[in-house]
Parts: C-alpha cells; structure tokens; sequence
C-alpha cells in the first residue's frame, strides 16, 4: 500500500511539473498576447513555471520521505534520502529567491 502511495505521489508530482511547463510555455503566453500585454509575459511565464516546478518538488520530497520510511528504513535509505531532500530544498530556496528577489525568511 505505501509504495503504491509513493508512486502515485511521485507521478502527481511529475505531472505538475510538466502540466504547469506545459501551460506556462504554450497557453499562458497565448492569453497574454489575446490581452495585449506583451511586455511582461517573459516575467508571467517565468513566475508560473518557476512555481509549478516548486509545487512538483514538494510532492517528490515528500514521495521520497514517506518511501524511506514506510517501505524501506535503513540507515542506507536515510542517508540517501537526506541528500535528496538537500538537494531538493536547496532547489527549492534557489528557486525562490530567483523567482521573488530575495530569499524565503526575508521580508519584502
């Protein structure tokens, strides 16, 4: 039941990314041009994928998180996973900061 849980996750996750891509590659630009507005759709199209891309990861973090420890507790597995959710927040926060200019824990 649980890697059945974590692979639905890590699909919902993937599916975010590329749906969010997706949208922000090909409609959002679409509809910002039918409006007229050209000169920001570089900004709203970087911004909404930017965004899609966190979302996605957050659901991988947390497929990996509940992989390591309902299916497979080792100390193998929690290294490994450590390294993967580092990897990921620091993904995460540099994303962030390049999407809103200045990091998380600061204030606008």
């Amino acid at each position: 039941m649980a890697e059945w849980g974590v692979a639905t996750m890590e699909l919902l996750g993937i599916f975010i990314i590329i749906g969010f891509a997706l949208y922000a590659l090909i409609i959002e630009p679409i509809i910002l041009l039918k409006q007229n507005k050209n000169e920001p759709i570089f900004y709203q199209v970087r911004q909404r994928l930017g965004r899609g891309i966190l979302l996605g990861l957050e659901f991988l973090v947390a497929a990996d998180i509940i992989h390591t420890v309902a299916v497979e507790l080792t100390f193998k597995t929690v290294g490994i996973l450590a390294i993967v959710v580092l990897i990921r927040t620091f993904l995460s926060f540099s994303l962030e900061a390049e999407l809103t200019g200045h990091w998380p824990w600061q204030k606008k």
